[in-house]
Parts: C-alpha cells; sequence; structure tokens
C-alpha cells in the first residue's frame, strides 16, 4: 500500500503533513462545526500519524477567534447569508492550503461547515498550477449533497450549500465585491469533477450537474454498482496522472457512523465504504490533499465518539495506514 512518506508524486515535494483547522460555522445554519477540528485534533491522531509514518506534522488555526454565531438578524446579500463572513474566512482558507501545497506538501483541511470547501478547492487549484502549468487539479467529492447551488437558486441562502459554484466560476462573486478574491487561476474544472454518495440533491442542482456533464455516482449507483466498481469509474474519469483532491463531508457516512453533523442523511456509505473510498485514492499515487469536514460536536453528543472515530478512520487511510 502506498502511503504519504513514500509517495514519489511530482507534487509532494515534502515528507509533511499541513493540517489546517478550518474553524469555521458561519456558512451553515447551525453554530458548532467550527469545533470539529479540535475535536479531531484532540482525538490524538496526529501524534500516532507522525509515530507511524515519519512525517513532520504542523497544525494551524485559520481564525485566530471563532466568529459570532448565527443571529436572527442575519440578513442576506444577494441570496448569500453572512456573505461577508464566509467571504472573508474561506480566503483565509485559501491562503494557507495555497501556501502550504505551493511548498508541496500534504494538505489536509478540517472542517468546519463545507463552506470551507471555497477555500480548499481554490488554494490547491492555483498552487496545481503554479506547480505545474500543466497540471490541472481532479476532485472527489465525497457528500450526501452536491453543493453547487449558486445564490441565485439556492432555496436557503447559506453558503455551505455553494462551495463547487464558487470553485468552479458557476457562481459569481457579489456586486459588494464578496468572494471577490477569487480569480481565474483559482478555479477548478468540473470535467474532472466526481461525485461519490449523492442522495439529497436539489431541483436545481440535478439541472446543473446534467447540462454541465458532471460525473456523479448517487447511492442507488453505489448499492447497484459497488463501491469498487463505483472507483474504478471515478478514477477512470479523472486520469491516471492528474493530482487528486478529495472533499469528505462526514455526512456521505450513514447516520449509523457519524450522526453529529448538521444534516445527516439516511441509506448512506457504510463506514467500509468510506475507507475504501480513502485507500484506493491513497493507493493511486496521485492524492495531494484533502478536506474532512461537518463534524458538529454540539449534535448527537451521545455520538461524537462514533462519528470522530469514523472521520479518524478515513483520514487514515487516506494517508496509508
Amino acid at each position: 500500500m502506498a502511503h504519504l512518506a513514500s509517495v514519489r508524486h511530482k507534487l509532494l515535494a515534502e515528507s509533511h503533513l499541513a493540517v489546517i483547522a478550518a474553524n469555521v460555522s458561519c456558512g451553515a445554519p447551525r453554530d458548532g462545526a467550527h469545533k470539529g477540528p479540535r475535536a479531531i485534533i484532540d482525538s490524538g491522531i496526529f501524534a500516532d500519524i507522525q509515530s507511524k509514518l515519519g512525517l513532520r506534522t504542523t497544525i494551524e488555526d485559520v481564525l485566530k477567534s471563532p466568529l459570532e454565531p448565527v443571529k436572527n438578524t442575519d440578513l442576506a446579500v444577494e441570496g448569500m447569508k453572512r456573505a461577508r463572513d464566509v467571504s472573508e474566512s474561506t480566503r483565509l482558507v485559501s491562503e494557507h492550503v495555497y501556501r502550504h501545497a505551493q511548498q508541496g506538501r500534504f494538505v489536509l483541511t478540517l472542517g468546519g461547515d463545507h463552506s470551507i470547501g471555497i477555500g480548499t478547492l481554490t488554494g490547491m487549484s492555483k498552487a496545481i498550477r503554479e506547480r505545474d502549468p500543466s497540471g490541472e487539479l481532479a476532485v472527489l467529492w465525497i457528500d450526501a449533497h452536491a453543493d453547487i447551488n449558486t445564490p441565485q437558486t439556492s432555496e436557503s441562502g447559506r453558503i455551505h450549500g455553494m462551495p463547487v459554484a464558487f470553485a468552479s466560476g458557476l457562481a459569481q462573486p457579489s456586486s459588494e465585491g464578496f468572494f471577490g478574491w477569487i480569480e481565474e487561476c483559482h478555479l477548478i474544472d468540473l470535467r474532472r469533477f466526481v461525485y461519490i454518495g449523492l442522495r439529497d440533491i436539489d431541483e436545481a442542482e440535478q439541472v446543473t450537474i446534467a447540462k454541465r456533464g458532471i460525473k456523479a455516482f448517487t447511492m442507488n449507483d453505489v448499492r447497484q454498482l459497488g463501491i469498487k466498481k463505483v472507483m474504478d469509474l471515478a478514477l477512470g474519469h479523472i486520469g491516471a496522472k492528474n493530482p487528486i483532491h478529495v472533499s469528505f463531508d462526514i455526512d456521505s457516512l450513514d447516520p449509523t457512523y457519524a450522526s453529529s453533523t448538521g444534516f445527516p442523511v439516511a441509506s448512506g456509505l457504510s463506514l467500509e465504504e468510506g475507507m475504501h473510498i480513502s485507500e484506493r485514492l491513497s493507493d493511486s499515487g496521485n492524492l495531494v490533499s484533502m478536506d474532512l469536514v461537518e463534524i458538529n460536536p454540539y449534535i448527537a453528543t451521545s455520538e461524537l465518539e462514533t462519528t470522530i472515530n469514523s472521520g479518524k478512520m478515513v483520514i487514515q487511510k487516506a494517508l496509508g495506514l
């Protein structure tokens, strides 16, 4: 099995794991996801990884202090709630990710709500292009939700449902300048993008996925084809040479394994299937970055340990343990 310490991908110049704690919850309607990164870190996973893989590991927080919780006075700007906060926090995430990725380090970003994907995808995409002008970032989005609404199509106005749209250029900066920091060099190409685990998709998102020809595997596909075949098809679609970023929302797993999250959806991936995804990505030798998002210690507190352990196992497999 390949692991980070031995991978020879040209974009991993260092045996260095950069862990970014994206302690952000302003993109979601419920507070608490900003505590997810610390819950994972405090589990001791990184001391274990450093010991077993011999990796230099650094951990840094994106925000020195959390943003104020969601308030009833939170007004929408052009269909987006808390646009100022999310734009600023994701810009910081993007800068943190870019700085480490540009130096050839493996970047693991812990969320936080899934709005942080705006930052991780844009930061990685920019770094990949600078390190290899002919290179393009491939993305696997493991999630119950498609997160590809635009401010115009979103029913909730919550930006944790829009990261794919902003990172791909489908959603544009607001007239007030929010998300104006996203430039062409930041954008991902949806032709090298794959969904796995979808089962709660808005009608407008279904239209976008079909119109853009985005490769998407629903849970029905997983059940019919099996996760091994799904991964064969997913990896075949993105190509054998492209560096890969995986954004893993804990709600992609069935609530049996991860109920401490804001929007659990029944009939999800088993923990074994989630681990298989991570293991296949590790074995590909092309995995250069990862998100694990949406663990919320304020929700289903009696099941928090189970949820954290599921997240740990997914991370460990991605790193080759």
